[in-house]
């Protein structure tokens, strides 16, 4: 089984970027898809970015559309999140989970069975 190990946290300014990596330290990612998921302090967790490892087409938050890109990294055998134009309402700790969703619960927390520590973005000047 994968056990998601996050990356790439860190304090940031408005309009800056930053890149997330999600490595696994057991297995491979092959037969699961990766979701970017994040948490601010008082709210719930939210849905933020995914994709099967396999290929296929990613997914996103609305709030992250146009801004933020998942990847594959094949020979790191990572899941990349690059943060572009990033606000305060970004900041958040940020967990990458792997798991075997259908489509239409991709977006959802409860379909991803490993999770990793979380790394925290904070945007801020």
């Amino acid at each position: 089984q994968v056990q998601p190990v996050e990356s790439g946290g860190g304090l940031v300014q408005p309009g800056g970027s930053l890149r997330l990596t999600c490595g696994t330290s057991r297995d491979t990612f092959g037969s699961y898809a990766v979701g970017w998921f994040r948490q601010a302090p008082g709210k719930e967790r939210e849905f933020v970015a995914a994709r099967r490892w396999s290929g296929g087409t990613p997914y996103y938050a609305d709030s992250v559309k146009g801004r933020f890109s998942i990847s594959k990294d094949t020979a790191a055998n990572a899941i990349i999140l690059q943060m572009n134009s990033l606000t305060p309402e970004d900041t958040a700790v940020y967990y990458c989970a792997a798991g075997r969703p259908i489509t239409s619960t991709i977006r959802t927390a409860g379909a991803y069975y490993y999770w990793g520590q979380g790394t925290q973005v904070t945007v801020a000047s």
